[in-house]
């Protein structure tokens, strides 16, 4: 089989997904401080030119070969791209050798770590692709770029600006959230627009935020609920990228603007920027999750996830599924799982009408 096809669903087209969404670059792109806006600009651009690759590779049918994957643990490999932009760079750390001196590469070799394990504890899956897909990450991309991205293959962290951003390993639902993209790929393959598109975030928000508060051993109302805490550089005025808590409320800055994600159908937002606005209305289901969790309280993974994952991995999410699609599934996979009439069915139903999905 074709290493990016998925049962039941056509052929993958992996797109490139950045945690940094274009929106708040194309702001920070403005700044009246030339430094900051030529980082800005730059990153930007250079998202551009990986996109179009992406979409041309996956038009003539190319996909990157992959290397025969171990059956069990992780098999994790680091890179150093020493700030050029080839990949995947100088190997710099392997599976189960010793940390090295580069801090940012240990990071990023501990959050695949607590990736797979997640995955592989909470739902049984065995690394991104169920079969053990080795792990592979390059760190000190580029100079300043701002962002992180899963290029269908592997994760890639810039080191920031230090101004705006910081290194983008210091957060490990950042790298987590990239990780799921690839489980994303794997399995219902959600088209990167519009409401499909939100979901493919809102996946990747969800799973990374599972993997920070496994990591930490936190229960649903000792976590913080954002993603990216820790990025924004000195100079922002904001928590993190974005809050499953209470969206809208990640950042309020003088150049980056306000965080303009809704929590709610009422303000959803109609955009064709940013493929449909997919990092923008991912506060929607990303909300609903965060109410079925709690509601549920104890640890999030251990039954709001597992819904979550059964209904991403299920077989019957379409790849162009809505919010309304997933809402239906996910009751669906909750009474499948813990009967109908359950505290699982009454917090997903609570969650939905929450949003205005019920």
């Amino acid at each position: 089989m074709n290493a990016f096809l998925s049962p039941g669903h056509s052929p993958n087209r992996p797109v490139l997904c950045t945690v940094v969404p274009p929106h708040l670059l194309r702001k920070a792109a403005q700044s009246p401080d030339p430094a900051r806006a030529d980082a800005a600009l730059r990153t930007l651009e250079h998202d551009g030119a990986l996109r179009v690759r992406r979409q041309v590779s996956a038009l003539r049918g190319i996909v990157p070969d992959l290397a025969d994957a171990p059956a069990e643990g992780p098999a994790r490999t680091v890179y150093d791209a020493q700030h050029r932009t080839r990949l995947p760079g100088k190997k710099v750390r392997g599976e189960g050798s010793e940390p090295v001196g580069d801090a940012t590469v240990n990071r990023a070799y501990a959050g695949l770590g607590a990736t797979y394990e997640l995955f592989l504890k909470a739902f049984g899956r065995h690394s991104i692709d169920d079969s053990g897909l080795p792990l592979d990450a390059t760190v000190h991309y580029g100079e300043d770029y701002n962002n992180a991205f899963w290029d269908g293959r592997q994760m890639v962290f810039g080191d920031g600006d230090g101004d705006l951003f910081l290194d983008f390993t210091v957060s490990v639902d950042v790298i987590g959230h990239e990780l799921a993209h690839g489980v994303t790929q794997y399995t219902a393959n959600l088209d990167y627009h519009g409401q499909s598109g939100a979901l493919n975030e809102s996946m990747s928000d969800v799973f990374g935020s599972l993997i920070k508060q496994y990591s930490l051993g936190q229960t649903a109302d000792q976590a913080d609920w954002l993603i990216g805490a820790g990025l924004l550089g000195p100079n922002v005025t904001g928590a993190a990228l974005r809050s499953m808590k209470a969206p809208g409320t990640a950042y309020d800055d003088d150049e980056l603007g306000k965080d303009p994600q809704p929590a709610t159908m009422d303000d959803y937002v109609d955009t064709t920027r940013d493929n449909g606005g997919v990092h923008i209305n991912s506060g929607i289901p990303n909300h609903a999750f965060y109410i079925a969790a709690t509601e549920l309280g104890g640890k999030a993974w251990e039954r709001a996830g597992q819904i979550w994952y059964d209904t991403l991995t299920g077989g019957q999410l379409g790849e162009r599924a809505d919010f309304t699609d997933f809402a239906r599934l996910s009751v669906a996979a909750a009474v499948a799982r813990y009967g109908e009439g359950g505290a699982e069915h009454r917090a997903l139903q609570k969650a939905w009408s929450a949003v205005g999905l019920g």
